[in-house]
């Protein structure tokens, strides 16, 4: 096997242990560190890392593979660790000084937002920095944090701004009380007047546009693509391990079912179960077109570094939407096939239901507004969103 199917095949070979301790994960509200160790074994957190520093550099299709194979065992685990991948591939962009101090750190995780929720003060090198950031997934077995924050301009206006802070420098508050993906540990951090030195900040501006900082990563096709292109790429895999998921846990129950209060002793042998398995089949089936067409679009243009049109890149936010959307559409379709015996906390089609719809309320995710961004281009407008 190429080291691609071996990250796949030992993320397949996770899922029995993210089974085990789902349970335990959404009731703590963070992954267990069984969990993030047999992650780090499998390679997981390389995924994104500079292969000067032992990382595997794993073209986007991989990146679906495997969060595929993970979201099959748990969703918390699988989202985690793709939104790692985001963050890492973010401090892929500083200068490459500053890598050296991120990736000293074996199996390096690095959490992170989009969100510009805090204040950057401009002192002599660099700046000091104030601010709240919610939804930090996986910040509990982080070692860094990538931060974005507005910066005064010298006219009077505002800027956003991105920053690495490590996770000691920042204060958690452990406020991840929610219907779903809680195992992901999504919790706020907090800074107050926290020193980061210029080297350790990037202008958003420059980022959006493709200005990276790095010379070594600059030819490597993982890091000449654009940020919101990659996200989506990176973000898709989740959901559909989940569709699979409910899937395989429904057929799973199916043999000892039966339909209550009619005649049919199984409800293999109902045409309602017929319509409605191939059904979900269809839509996951789907979910999977759109997944990998996203992912290939970002490993090809990445590839032979040509630039981007507008319209391929609104269409990657169409495809993340499409592939929420129809995974969200198959779960609940299995889901309320299952029956009164699945609302028990210890049957998953339950916990799978929940985790797609917390994922679906993302942003950068939620279908709507990526199909309404991609319509207004097919219209001949401007696609309203920076994050394109």
């Amino acid at each position: 096997m190429n080291t691609c199917e071996k990250l796949t095949h030992s993320a397949g070979r996770l899922i029995p242990l993210l089974k085990k301790h789902a349970a335990w994960s959404e009731e703590n509200r963070r992954l267990h560190d069984e969990v993030i160790e047999g992650l780090a074994d499998a390679g997981i957190f390389k995924m994104r890392t500079p292969k000067r520093y032992g990382g595997h550099e794993s073209p986007n299709e991989t990146l679906v593979d495997v969060a595929a194979e993970l979201g099959r065992g748990d969703g918390s685990a699988a989202w985690t660790a793709s939104v790692y991948w985001i963050p890492t591939w973010m401090a892929g962009l500083f200068p490459d000084h500053v890598q050296d101090e991120v990736f000293a750190t074996p199996d390096v995780r690095v959490c992170g937002t989009l969100t510009p929720s805090g204040m950057a003060t401009p002192v002599p090198g660099g700046i000091k920095l104030s601010g709240r950031w919610s939804f930090i997934s996986g910040a509990w077995h982080a070692q860094w944090q990538e931060v974005l924050a507005l910066r005064p301009t010298p006219d009077g206006g505002m800027e956003p701004i991105m920053a690495l802070v490590p996770m000691s420098q920042l204060q958690i508050i452990d406020d991840w009380f929610t219907a779903g993906v809680r195992g992901s540990g999504s919790v706020s951090t907090v800074a107050d007047d926290l020193f980061v030195p210029a080297e350790r900040v990037l202008s958003m501006t420059a980022v959006m546009t493709g200005q990276y900082a790095s010379e070594l990563n600059a030819a490597s096709p993982v890091w000449r693509v654009p940020l919101p292109a990659y996200a989506a790429a990176a973000s898709v895999g989740t959901m559909l391990g989940l569709a699979r998921a409910a899937s395989e846990t429904f057929f799973e129950r199916l043999p000892s079912r039966k339909i209550t209060y009619t005649a049919y002793d199984s409800q293999a042998e109902a045409p309602v179960t017929h319509l409605r398995v191939a059904e979900a089949a269809m839509k996951t089936d789907e979910a999977e077109f759109h997944a990998y067409r996203v992912a290939r679009l970002v490993d090809e243009k990445g590839a032979s570094g040509a630039e981007w049109s507008m319209l391929e890149r609104v269409r990657s936010r169409l495809d993340v939407g499409a592939v929420c959307q129809l995974a969200t559409e198959a779960i609940d379709v299995l889901a309320r096939a299952s029956g009164g015996s699945s609302i028990y906390s210890d049957v998953p089609i339950q916990r799978i239901a929940r985790d797609i719809h917390v994922i679906g309320m993302h942003a950068l995710i939620h279908p709507e507004t990526g199909f309404e961004t991609y319509g207004r281009v097919l219209s001949g407008l401007e696609p309203n969103s920076l994050y394109v």
